[in-house]
């Protein structure tokens, strides 16, 4: 029998736009309170409003997820609103791309503190909640360049490929807790990240859309207890 998510409580990072956006949406549809966290409070109060017209509660807490105390604090503020956390989704990250000796130290430094880093304080926020609950889902959103490093991308690949090391180590030690941690692991997603200002002018056939791999999340929360896919890689049919 697959599990049942309706009447669960997801916190969910990067909520304001994108992936997280449309993953804090299906849940709303499928019944799920959601606690939504990014930098830019005018964004997560238009997804919070959408949240809420499916008849589900939400809540909105601004973070810079790379600082441990506002993750904290942030988190302390969902728990207290909607309760504690069921369902977290690491979404939030950054990408920085250019020739190994082109890209800044500190762009360098601040691509791992939020994609390594970030992710690192939030679980860590949340985790003691769900060991207490004996159960919970963590989803990390790496990428492609967690698995294969590619050119130009020396700091986001690392990065991904040290989110990828740590969400498996974690997925082992949190097995015995009913705690299931899995990454998805994305090709090109038509998001800003990818995009920027251009976003609006692709072509919506040929590329991943954030609502596909919200859609494949709930999918993958649904599955019964008992099983978890600990890594998946999606890929766009025919982006040519």
């Amino acid at each position: 029998m697959a599990q049942e998510i309706k009447g669960k409580t997801a916190y969910i990072t990067g909520a304001g736009r994108g992936i997280g956006r449309q993953t804090a949406l299906q849940l709303a549809k499928e019944g799920v309170h959601v606690g939504l966290m990014a930098r830019t409070e005018s964004r997560l109060n238009e997804v919070a409003e959408e949240v809420r017209s499916y008849g589900v509660e939400a809540s909105v807490a601004t973070v810079d997820i790379a600082n441990m105390e506002q993750v904290e604090t942030a988190v302390q503020h969902l728990r207290d609103d909607l309760g504690k956390a069921d369902i977290l989704i690491n979404n939030a990250g950054i990408g920085v791309y250019g020739k190994f000796l082109e890209i800044e130290p500190e762009e360098w430094k601040r691509t791992f503190e939020v994609n390594v880093f970030g992710t690192y304080h939030v679980t860590r926020a949340v985790l003691p909640d769900m060991i207490e609950k004996d159960q919970g889902d963590i989803i990390n959103i790496s990428s492609s360049s967690g698995l294969k490093g590619t050119a130009n991308s020396t700091a986001y690949s690392g990065s991904k490929f040290a989110l990828q090391g740590m969400t498996e180590a974690l997925m082992q030690e949190v097995r015995r807790n009913n705690i299931r941690v899995f990454t998805l692991n994305p090709s090109l997603v038509a998001t800003e990240l990818a995009f920027g200002d251009k976003l609006e002018e692709q072509d919506k056939e040929k590329y991943m859309q954030p609502e596909d791999l919200a859609e494949y999340m709930v999918s993958q929360l649904k599955l019964h207890p008992r099983i978890f896919i600990k890594q998946s890689l999606q890929w766009a049919t025919n982006p040519f």
